[in-house]
This record gives structure tokens, sequence and C-alpha cells, in this order.
């Protein structure tokens, strides 16, 4: 495993972290979820990322218990708060003092820790005053119960004013977690010049399009039974976007390239993130440990110029690049259940 510095900081993480958004709690049962993160754990990775809004909070338990005994220091943890959690009452979500504050108490007891090493707004708040959500955020990290600050699909004007913000309170912002992938690559005309003036890394998801660039989908066949295409529980949602048969069709011609770089196709898309400098670690799940030991070798790859100009000829149009989605990405206003 290679580790890169998250932004500026002097915090390292894995070039590839384990996320468990729609696996533990939800899709995948609790043996078969702590498995994985012992394969994570014995394939390098230390970084870890998870939300209280995942499976309902289950996630974060979960997580906390397949952690337990491996020693704290070794770990990055990184977990989120914002969206809706509990019953749904009118303080259950989003940036406010209120629930910033109940939020990190709750997650830490999930997590069987005293801390997490950062502690990150999972969406933008419109209805909270970004004074009063950085303040909360400056609360957390003087009780020691988070050591960084960081956030989740924020454009580069919210980043601009919360780092400023941070600055002034004396407490570091230091990584955004976006979705990119070949297909999604919406950050890099605004988000990362933004990052790479502030010295803010990104925590990237769902490098492999929310499995569709491990090249399983096929143009014209029915959805593999199983896989999160099928999965009523959100995934679903995520992956609609990309099951037709003019991305499925060039997703396929990608194989040959991968072929030819060594990797298999999941592998070629992880690897490709990380060629990007701004970005600090490519989150992946995994439903099962051979999943999470295939992932991690595209760390350290290093892939050359002329078969990144191929890949991009390959998916042509298909690209999303319009840097207005990531503010589309974030609920206009505060979400309930």
């Amino acid at each position: 495993m290679d580790f890169r510095y998250l932004g500026n900081s002097g915090l390292k993480v894995s070039e590839i972290s384990y996320g468990n958004w729609l696996t533990h709690g939800s899709q995948v049962e609790n043996e078969q979820a702590k498995a994985c993160v012992k394969a994570a754990l014995e394939a390098g990775i230390t970084t870890f990322d998870t939300a209280d809004v995942y499976a309902n909070t289950k996630a974060e338990s979960v997580l906390g218990e397949a952690l337990e005994g491996v020693r704290r220091e070794s770990l990055e943890i990184l977990t989120k708060v914002y969206w809706p959690t509990g019953p749904g009452g009118p303080n259950d979500a989003g940036l406010s003092r209120k629930h910033i504050h109940e939020s990190i108490n709750a997650s830490l007891k999930r997590l069987k820790t005293d801390y997490v090493d950062v502690y990150q707004a999972h969406r933008y708040d419109t209805e909270t005053p970004l004074e009063e959500t950085m303040e909360a955020f400056a609360d957390v990290v003087r009780s020691g119960k988070a050591l960084y600050i960081g956030v989740s699909e924020w454009t580069a004007e919210q980043l601009q004013e919360g780092h400023r913000l941070a600055r002034e309170l004396h407490i570091s912002l230091v990584s955004n977690q976006p979705q990119y992938s070949m297909l999604w690559r919406t950050i890099e005309a605004e988000v990362v010049p933004a990052s790479e003036e502030l010295g803010i890394g990104q925590v990237v998801f769902s490098p492999i399009a929310q499995g569709v660039l491990t090249g399983k989908y096929k143009p014209g066949a029915e959805l593999p039974a199983g896989s999160r295409a099928t999965d009523d529980k959100g995934g679903s949602n995520m992956i609609s976007r990309y099951l037709n048969d003019d991305v499925l069709t060039r997703v396929q011609e990608l194989q040959p390239l991968a072929a030819e770089a060594g990797l298999s196709l999941s592998q070629l898309a992880i690897a490709w993130v990380l060629q990007n400098p701004n970005v600090s670690s490519a989150i992946t799940g995994a439903s099962r440990p051979e999943q999470v030991t295939e992932n991690v070798k595209a760390a350290g790859v290093k892939l050359d110029d002329a078969l990144l100009k191929r890949i991009d000829e390959t998916l042509g149009g298909i690209v999303e690049r319009d840097p207005a989605k990531t503010a589309q990405n974030s609920p206009q206003t505060r979400p309930g259940r």
C-alpha cells in the first residue's frame, strides 16, 4: 500500500481507503462485513470511511465492532454528519450546532473510539449559517473528538468560504469527499483548482462508478442478480444513470486497454482516479473479501499519458464534466425523513 498526505496536512492516508456505504448494516451480513474489514487491514489499508446515515447508523456500529482490538493509532477513521438519522425529528439533520454535537457523540459511541481523524460535513447545509457550522466543528476539534475537518460534495465557492472560516478559528479543513471516476469528472474544472490553492485533498467515492467500471454490466443483457443495480435500498438510484447501451458499450471497449496495462477493469478505474495529484485517497467498498484484495492492486500504479489519452478517446462524450452537477447533488433545503 502507498500513502499520501491528506491535502497539505501532516496526516497520511492510504491511497485506497475502505468505505461501508451500501454494504455494512444493509446489503452484507455483519460477519461478512467484518471479513471484508479484516481483508482491508491485511492488504495494508489504514483509512476507513463511514457516516452516521449509512444504514441509519448501523454501518458505524458494524465498523466499530470490526475494528475493535486494532491499534487505534494505526488507523485513520473518517465519518460524517448532515443527513437525517434516528426517527427524523426536526433537529435530526443538518449542520446546526445541536445536530453536530449530538452526532459526534453518537458516532464515537458506535465506532468505539474516543476520536475520529476526520469529521466531515456530508453536504452543505443551506439552512444553517456557515459560521455556526464551523464554530461547532471547531468545538469538536478542541474537545479532542476529531483531529481534522472535512466536507463532502461542496462547490469551489463553498470550500473557499469554509476554509476561510476554518483558518480564522484555527482548525484544519483538509479534505473534500466528492464523487469522481472516469465517467464522472465534475470536480475537475472548479473544485480541484480551488482545492489545490487551499491545500484541500480529495477523498473520492465511487471510483468504479457504483460497479459499472467493473464491466459486469453488459449492453443489452439482464442486470446481474444481487448487483447494486438491483438493490432497492439505494444502490439502484445511483447507478441508473449509467445503465444505457452507449455507456455500457464504451465501458466494454476499455477492457483491452486494462489488459494491456496488466490490470482488471476495476483496477484500471481506481488507478485512473489516483493519477490526479489532488486525490489523496480513493474509497472502495466490498461485499466480499476477495474484492478488497482485487482493489488494492491499483495502489501505486502509474498510467502513462498515452493510455490516459486512449481512455478519453474511448469514453468520448459519455463523460459528465459539468461543474454545476456538484451543487445539484446537494439538497437545496435541509432534508427530513
